[in-house]
């Protein structure tokens, strides 16, 4: 008795995690075959790269809308499964210089970057500052900085917003570095935007031009103009804007005992849609995320027709908007969550699972874990338990360092749950050459590593949503710089 004891005292103490029977078993649900088969819908050409607001998006949430219901999940969306709203999509227009009938254009001859609005051409005041602002009054006009690279560019920038400067221009003096910039970002910026937000007009107005411009602007040689002259030239920069709709897929599984404690688990289902003719399926990203949610919300369906559900609720939650900027994230967390954050135990976020990178290549049975350990000790510890008892995968913290240059905590989103004070897990397989690129398909996809990462997924789902008490938050959230 007193061994027997000893024994139970051990694991009370140190939280270790005997195998439940009940778990295995619904965990078998989980298969690469089911996997494999959600994924070659929502991956495949007919759905156009799921592009936020798009056809091939839509048709990813009547997807995944449809899979709640046949699960026999609540729909907690005032009777749907969808949770609607706006965005902007801001597209830029005609953008120009103009002096007379002649013209310099964006994106031709120089790039522009601004949220603010305009209205049609106006004259705008340019004031030469050389590699230095020294003593000039710059107010309501634009700043002209010269710049041999592009190195500390925002902080100027900045500054000049600071002292109420119109705008600012940057004259490069490397052509090519210069023609560099026109090439990579003047398609991405010409690109369509979306937002939550209307449009910021405090926002600086951002001019990247190079020494012929300047001379054109200036109608002078480069290396004549002084610090303090100035120039008026006819300026225009068009926006236009116009609601999109999209939508985040709920499906709500009623906890037996504690059904107002939530846990959340997330992946999203956008991708960036078709570039240069070319078809995007995102099939890792996150098609990988996606299919893996549905799988374990299929075990946990299982598991309540069979009145083993979880003491708590559980919300299987895909959402949209993630590529432009965690959108659909943030539509929930901050504007209109469908049940209060305070509520919510943790949040489980599946983003790019389906491949293994360069790093494990020669041990492919790993996951990235990141973020496990920000708000709660308790739930790293949990997370390590159920591996150990359960998957024995290798749990790479790489990433979870707080100074990785990859950012990677920041980029998904789980953040916006983070940032609430949710304690989060954020599962990763890293990056490959064919992130964002269409060659991101199914056939290389690893599906029996995916199984056994959905299954991690699950187990610790199946932990917090069935443990006696809530997750502790003992951290606080750190928020982006």
């Amino acid at each position: 008795m007193r061994k027997i004891t000893y024994a139970l005292g051990l694991i009370i103490a140190f939280g270790l995690l005997a195998q439940d029977k009940t778990a295995l078993k619904f965990s078998k649900t989980i298969t690469a075959e089911d996997l494999k088969e959600h994924l070659s819908v929502l991956a495949s050409d007919e759905y156009e790269g799921r592009e936020t607001g798009q056809k091939g998006q839509k048709m990813a949430a009547e997807y995944i809308a449809n899979h709640f219901q046949s699960l026999g999940f609540e729909a907690p969306v005032n009777g749907s499964y969808l949770q609607q709203f706006n965005l902007t999509e801001s597209s830029i227009g005609n953008v120009y210089f103009r002096k007379d009938d002649d013209k310099k254009i964006g994106y031709e001859d120089f790039v522009y970057y601004s949220n603010a609005e305009t209205s049609g051409e106006e004259y705008i005041q340019l004031v030469f500052a050389g590699k230095d602002d020294g003593d000039i009054d710059y107010e309501g006009k634009y700043i002209v900085y010269v710049a041999d690279q592009l190195g500390g560019l925002q902080e100027k920038a900045e500054k000049a917003n600071e002292s109420g400067a119109a705008g600012v221009y940057f004259a490069l003096e490397n052509e090519e570095e210069f023609k560099s910039m026109l090439t990579r970002f003047g398609p991405f910026l010409k690109r369509p935007s979306l937002s939550l937000e209307e449009r910021d007009n405090s926002s600086t107005k951002l001019i990247l031009g190079n020494k012929d411009l300047t001379a054109w602007i200036f109608g002078k040689a480069f290396e004549e103009i002084k610090a303090g002259e100035s120039s008026t030239v006819i300026f225009n920069a068009d926006y236009l804007d116009k609601p999109i709709g999209t939508e985040n897929v709920l499906g709500f599984l009623k906890g037996t005992e504690k059904p107002d404690e939530i846990l959340i688990v997330t992946s999203h289902y956008d991708h960036i849609g078709i570039t240069n003719g070319e078809i995007n399926n995102g099939a890792d990203d996150d098609g990988s995320g996606t299919v893996t949610v549905l799988e374990i919300a299929e075990a946990f369906a299982e598991a309540a027709k069979k009145k083993k559900g979880p003491k708590r609720s559980i919300l299987f939650m895909t959402v949209t908007g993630e590529e432009k900027g965690l959108l659909g994230s943030r539509y929930y967390t901050d504007t209109a969550p469908i049940f209060p954050l305070e509520n919510t135990v943790a949040n489980l976020n599946i983003d790019m699972v389906g491949r293994v990178d360069d790093a494990h290549s020669e041990s492919p049975e790993y996951i990235y874990v990141i973020g496990s350990d920000k708000l709660s000790t308790e739930l790293h510890e949990l997370s390590e338990e159920v591996n150990k008892t359960y998957t024995n995968l290798d749990l790479d913290y790489t990433y979870n360092d707080e100074n990785d240059p990859n950012r990677f905590y920041y980029r998904s989103d789980h953040y916006n749950f983070a940032k609430n004070n949710v304690p989060i897990i954020f599962y990763f397989n890293g990056t490959h050459p064919d992130y964002h690129r269409p060659t991101d398909t199914v056939e290389k996809i690893a599906f029996d590593t995916m199984e056994k990462r959905a299954k991690l997924v699950f187990h610790t789902a199946w932990e917090i949503a069935n443990r006696d008490e809530r997750i502790k938050v003992d951290k606080k959230s750190v928020d982006e710089d």
